[in-house]
């Protein structure tokens, strides 16, 4: 709370004052610029290097870059033409139009970073050593956590999450290997059965409700 207070007066307002052309958006010590050349974008990084430093602080000689949004309208080359953020990872994706067209936008998508924690976290419930739950209480162990997951980072690609997703449900078909003895050493098997289940409880799983089944 205290650093933030300080940030509001250090970064926001300053920037209030002396950049009133500039949009920004500030999360806690991440914040982005929106400049329209790269000239504007140098100077204000050699201005915020100067006022950072008149209040005893230092930007982070890593994160602190200039980034050029390549898309269909802005196409020239430049080193750097993405970022993260909030756990978003904003770059060029080729995507179809309402006309059919496969065009270029500069969007946000679930960062690489972010998809290896979630994975990670599930990993960590070792969901396989629970062979003696029953799906059910699976379910009600992981959807919390799943839909707060998704409503995040579906809002704007939910293509980038379908890996991590798939990645899900063999957590589960492992799961399934483990708690029924006939289908140890058949993952096929339990997969089919994890299939079927899909079908008869499709809302069991928050993922499963949107269409990631198994």
């Amino acid at each position: 709370m205290l650093a933030n207070l300080f940030m509001h007066y250090a970064f926001d307002k300053w920037m209030e004052r002396n950049s009133p052309n500039t949009p920004f958006e500030r999360y806690a010590d991440d914040a982005i610029d929106h400049c329209r050349t790269e000239e504007e974008a140098r100077m204000t990084l050699q201005k915020l290097q100067r006022r950072f430093n008149e209040c005893g602080l230092e930007l982070h000689p890593d994160k602190n870059k200039i980034v050029y949004c390549k898309d269909k309208d802005r196409n020239k080359e430049y080193p750097v033409t993405e970022f993260d953020f909030l756990g978003y990872t904003f770059k060029g994706i080729w995507i179809k139009d309402r006309l059919g067209r496969i065009q270029q936008n500069f969007l946000p998508m679930v960062s690489k970073k972010a998809a290896k924690a979630f994975r990670d976290k599930i990993r960590a419930m070792e969901l396989h050593k629970k062979s003696g739950s029953k799906i059910e209480m699976i379910a009600e162990q992981i959807n919390l956590i799943v839909r707060g997951w998704l409503n995040y980072f579906m809002s704007y690609c939910k293509s980038a999450v379908s890996y991590t997703m798939h990645c899900l449900n063999e957590r589960l078909c492992r799961w399934v290997r483990h708690k029924f003895k006939r289908f140890r050493g058949h993952k096929i098997k339990a997969q089919t059965w994890l299939q079927e289940l899909a079908k008869r409880e499709p809302n069991m799983f928050v993922h499963w409700a949107l269409g990631w089944k198994p």
